[in-house]
């Protein structure tokens, strides 16, 4: 939730964990021994923008307004914007749905490539084909990929800090780079709160470089306007007391 002027009741859904945000505005951004965020800010700017529409998607579903995208060779892999409320389960972060999307992804390109009968490495090489050789080195090194592979090449970019739980998970899917816009004061794992992302855990594998600030404005312009308004899977306690000051009991 917004760090000044909202407070913890203020935005609750159904007794559930959900991504309630402090946020804040920086001109800096947050590193983990990389380059800052102004790096290929083009670049970042292009994938931002797929993440905030997909926040703007959650925003108009009642959800808290949080969307990412997953980058793999300049082509978005995965998509996720937070399903909490619809979904009734805690966990279904953005962060976490693009993962499950990745995924996705990658068994229907696994599926496509074994329904026209790419060829793999070792035959490639051995048969004629009418592909040039970086195409035919293309096709092997695609046939050759698993899943994990692919999170280990990919960046994420989020309009908000990963909580603790969805940087743990980066992590140990050994993805190399998260790209965020604003800071998450109250749950975020990349700095704000605990340093999941950097710490010296081994069990979670290689750290987890962060960078924020690309569109940091405008990914706390849509969670003000989420926290404006009245969560309507909130329960009775929680809600705000509009419908109280009416003398209406609705619990």
């Amino acid at each position: 939730m917004y760090c000044s002027t909202l407070t913890p009741d203020d935005k609750e859904c159904g007794g559930m964990a959900d991504e309630n945000v402090n946020v804040e505005t920086s001109n800096r951004c947050f590193s983990n021994g990389s380059d800052n965020c102004e790096s290929n800010s083009s670049e970042h700017h292009v994938w931002m923008s797929a993440a905030l529409d997909l926040a703007n998607e959650a925003l108009e579903a009642g959800e808290v307004p949080v969307g990412c995208v997953f980058v793999y060779k300049s082509e978005i892999v995965g998509r996720g914007r937070n399903g909490v409320n619809e979904t009734r389960n805690a966990t279904r972060h953005a962060e976490m749905v693009a993962i499950d999307d990745l995924r996705k992804w990658f068994a229907n390109t696994s599926s496509d490539r074994t329904d026209h009968h790419l060829p793999s490495c070792d035959v490639g090489l051995r048969t004629e084909i009418s592909v040039d050789n970086c195409s035919r080195q293309s096709h092997c090194e695609s046939s050759q990929m698993a899943e994990n592979d692919i999170f280990r090449l990919a960046t994420l970019y989020v309009t908000c800090e990963p909580c603790i739980m969805c940087a743990a998970a980066l992590r140990i899917l050994h993805v190399p780079t998260v790209v965020y816009g604003c800071a998450n004061e109250r749950f975020g794992g990349c700095g704000s709160v605990i340093n999941v992302a950097a710490d010296l855990l081994p069990s979670l594998g290689p750290e987890l470089i962060c960078l924020h600030g690309t569109f940091a404005e405008q990914s706390i312009d849509r969670l003000k306007t989420f926290y404006k308004g009245e969560n309507p899977n909130a329960p009775c306690p929680k809600r705000k007391n509009q419908i109280q000051e009416r003398n209406v009991d609705y619990c």
